[in-house]
């Protein structure tokens, strides 16, 4: 086996390995099963591709993205590496090229795509190449609840026991949860050597705004970085080819960038990135997995990322030259707002959408931070640093305040009303606005009841937004969104334990403009699950949402709030067959669990004949032996209740004749129905 060092130096030109390589380097040298996190231009792909040129055979490279392979395999062949990619881009002559090289032997890492394992004609390819190796690159890609889930990666497990090789799994960044789900996943539930290497990157500074004007904000700074490659991320496509036009009026070349976007056009502005200097592209997170440009300079996030994992993965494209790099992030309660309906609305279980609001609340936490960001995200990942000095909080302390007897107010009005609303129905309590809501649900006469004036309602949106930053309250999935307390929120609220807040953020905080939204705020969250079930519906019928049911529809169920089939026949829109086909599975959402319904009861909701049936019904039910429960038993069918029901008779006479009861039922039932039909 030739020595790594020595090709390290002669091949790659290093003169040594950076902190973590070499143990990683050796481990997957020894054969054995690894799995690397290691920080995003931390020299993950030296990681297997130094053992692949010390072993024998060829290393197969599963890889999500066509253009990092290519640009891969051409930096491997540009330092004399045999290597070759099979890809869908492939022309004939290239595929044919790495055939040549593996019937030769020559070729020593073959990177593929994922979707290649689909095909049963892979493995004996592999076995013909003599692949010795399965390293995977971005193993994060493997996880079903995680933004970049492959699921061709789910066929990885199945290509390691069919070849009998170790496998070497890198991401730069996957949580515990994500971590578990590598290790069932790929190596079958055995725990691989696994090494977690440092998450800090020292060259990158870090720095967060409240949005004020956040076109502006991003284009001030722009301007102070003209000439200098950077990204900005959005969180809309539409939103990208308006700030790349506003940037290119402002004088910076600029492209925008989305997965909404024809193939060729996206390949273009990959292209145009890798080549030119001092481009900046605008995009979505459909943009930058697959970008190996060492020198971008700048990361911007025009609305706030999906979860901390995300964000340190999206600023961590920057600097990866090891030069100085910068960052800035906006936030406001739109974005929160925008990312928790993006989980409620989601398929995932609520254990799984629990998760997410918890990432979710850790990056608010990072936003919110009253000291050193960069101690704040390396705690996340489960490190310490000192204070850094290369972030906005280091540069420039905020203001802070002993907030302990506000969080106590706010912590007292949630569990007063059962950790069953939202933030804005706990802030109209808290400012002591007597809503309708408030006065339907007796909330006005709780003591929690406008002891918060001191305070605007936007300062108490900042307040919840710190509360959720701390981890102290976190949405519940289950209840819509409705906030309920963690365990580290009760010494605060038993005066056991202070806290500070940032008073600058919510000095800051102002009632802007009211965004129009389709439902109240503490309505939303439901209005999401609606969304989600209707989602899951359509998909599985193969047919537009809108053919289960119109938004207007979801709207008045969210705000009514159906709690049987009769209520669900009121809504508009709810006609009787999709009542029919539909109905519980919506009142289920609702209410949690819904009682089926027999399908003759069925053809009555909404209608006062089902209410005259389930009378009927009962009657039924109490007359079943007789009046003094020694009779015969008898009973009458929902066909004959429903047709009572409907025709509401008015004499004995005209009952029998309706539903053919015959002398002995009449006599058992008739004066009992005849009382139910004609009371109203």
């Amino acid at each position: 086996m030739t020595d790594p060092i020595e090709l390290l130096h002669r091949v790659f030109g290093f003169p040594g390995f950076r902190p973590g390589q070499e143990e990683i380097v050796r481990s997957v040298l020894d054969g054995r099963n690894t799995l690397a996190i290691m920080p995003t231009g931390g020299g993950k792909s030296l990681c297997f591709q130094l053992p692949a040129l010390c072993r024998d055979g060829v290393t197969v490279v599963i890889s999500p993205l066509i253009a990092l392979m290519r640009d891969q395999v051409r930096a491997l062949r540009a330092a004399g590496v045999e290597a070759g990619a099979l890809t869908s881009g492939n022309t004939e002559a290239e595929t044919e090229e790495v055939f040549q090289a593996i019937d030769d032997g020559r070729l020593k890492l073959l990177y593929m795509a994922p979707e290649r394992l689909a095909s049963s004609a892979t493995s004996q390819l592999l076995r013909r190449a003599k692949c010795n190796l399965i390293a995977v690159d971005e193993a994060h890609c493997v996880s079903q609840w995680g933004h970049d889930f492959r699921p061709d990666y789910l066929r990885i497990g199945e290509l390691r026991r069919q070849l009998q090789v170790p496998l070497a799994a890198f991401t730069a960044t996957a949580d515990e949860e994500t971590r578990a789900e590598i290790v069932t996943r790929l190596f079958d539930g055995t725990a691989p050597e696994t090494f977690l290497r440092g998450f800090d990157r020292p060259n990158i500074h870090l720095a967060f705004e409240v949005k004020n004007k956040p076109r502006e904000q991003i284009l001030r700074f722009a301007a102070a970085r003209k000439g200098q490659s950077g990204i900005v991320y959005c969180a809309a496509r539409a939103r990208t080819e308006v700030l790349a036009q506003a940037l290119r009026a402002a004088g910076h070349p600029a492209c925008h960038y989305h997965g909404g976007m024809e193939a060729d056009d996206r390949r273009e502005v990959e292209s145009r990135f890798q080549r030119e200097d001092g481009l900046i592209v605008v995009a979505t997170v459909a943009f930058g997995m697959g970008i190996d440009k060492p020198d971008i300079r700048w990361v911007a996030h025009s609305d706030l990322p999906k979860s901390i994992e995300a964000y340190y993965q999206e600023i961590g494209r920057s600097g990866r030259d090891g030069a100085p790099a910068e960052t800035l992030t906006l936030y406001g309660p739109e974005d929160i707002r925008f990312r928790r309906m993006q989980i409620d609305e989601g398929l995932a279980p609520a254990d799984r959408k629990f998760a997410d609001h918890s990432r979710l609340n850790g990056l608010l936490g990072l936003a919110e931070a009253t000291k050193c960001r960069r101690q704040t995200l390396l705690r996340y990942f489960g490190e310490t640093s000192e204070a850094c000095g290369n972030c906005d909080l280091c540069d420039a302390p905020p203001t802070l305040f002993n907030a302990t007897e506000a969080v106590r107010k706010a912590l007292s009005a949630i569990l007063r009303t059962g950790e069953s609303y939202g933030a804005g129905h706990l802030i109209d309590i808290l400012v002591g606005r007597p809503t309708q809501k408030i006065r339907d649900r007796g909330h006005d006469y709780l003591p929690t009841f406008g002891v918060g004036r001191e305070l605007s309602v936007a300062a108490w949106g900042a307040v919840f937004r710190q509360m959720m930053g701390h981890d102290l309250v976190r949405p519940d999935p289950e209840k819509f969104g409705a906030l309920v307390m963690t365990d580290a929120a009760r010494p605060i609220l038993r005066g056991e334990k202070e806290i500070t807040l940032r008073r600058d953020t919510i000095s800051a905080a102002s009632s802007s403009v009211a965004i129009k939204t389709l439902v109240s705020e503490d309505d939303a969250p439901l209005l999401s699950a609606l969304k989600a079930k209707r989602r899951a519906l359509a998909e599985a019928a193969t047919v537009p949402a809108y053919v289960v049911f119109a938004d207007r529809t979801l709207i008045e169920m969210a705000e009514l709030k159906p709690s049987t089939l009769d209520d669900m026949a009121q809504i508009t829109g709810v006609g009787a067959k999709k009542l029919e086909i539909y109905g519980l599975e919506f009142l289920s959402v609702i209410n949690g669990v819904a009682d089926p319904m027999h399908p003759v009861r069925m053809k009555l909701a909404g209608q006062q004949a089902g209410d005259v049936f389930d009378r009927l019904a009962e009657v039924t039910q109490s007359l079943y032996r007789g009046d003094d429960g020694t009779g015969k038993p008898m009973s009458l069918s929902p066909t004959v209740l429903k047709r009572i029901a409907e025709r509401r008779p008015t004499t004995l006479s005209d009952l029998d004749r309706v539903a053919n009861l015959g002398p002995a039922k009449i006599e058992r039932f008739g004066t009992a129905f005849l009382n139910v039909l004609t009371s109203g």
